[in-house]
């Protein structure tokens, strides 16, 4: 199975549709902050999509966070800005473990991470509308599951 994880596009949508026809995922995940355009983001996947509260989206009805089974993985989905992650990733991932998940999506910070340096994996992909890691490159993560396997791509436009 191949996800498309995206965050923070802040209704500016070009790049995520240049991504959805380059990749053509099975699944899309979105760590929040669409500002209201999120019913343009899942119209225009040929799959399922999924999509988080960020911090900018007001008066949206999506959900806060979620937690969702991809292939052997337990996978918790939230914006990341309830979880300090503007200081780092290590509250965000203990909370991970105390949920019992197996990976951590999250966005907020706009910078793409993929950390392995614990039992959770927590997997950032930046903002495909406002980078803002060294170089300012639009970015996203394509996530590969097969099985028990699971690998992470950070990826650049």
């Amino acid at each position: 199975m191949k996800v498309l994880i995206v965050s923070d596009t802040h209704r500016k949508n070009e790049n995520y549709f240049k991504v959805l026809e380059l990749q053509k995922p099975d699944l899309v995940i979105h760590c929040g902050d669409t500002e209201g355009s999120e019913y343009a983001l899942s119209e225009a996947a040929d799959c399922p999509v999924q999509i988080v509260l960020g911090n900018n989206d007001f008066f949206s009805c999506l959900p806060r966070e979620l937690e969702l089974q991809i292939g052997a993985f337990k996978t918790w989905v939230t914006h990341g800005h309830n979880y300090g992650v503007s200081m780092g990733n290590e509250m965000i991932k203990r909370e991970a473990t105390a949920r019992g998940v197996d990976i951590v999506l999250y966005g907020h910070t706009h910078k793409p991470v993929v950390d392995r340096k614990s039992r959770v994996i927590a997997v950032n992909p930046g903002s495909l509308s406002y980078p803002r890691q060294e170089g300012r490159r639009p970015s996203y993560v394509i996530m590969e599951v097969e099985d028990s396997n699971v690998c992470f791509s950070i990826e650049y436009l």
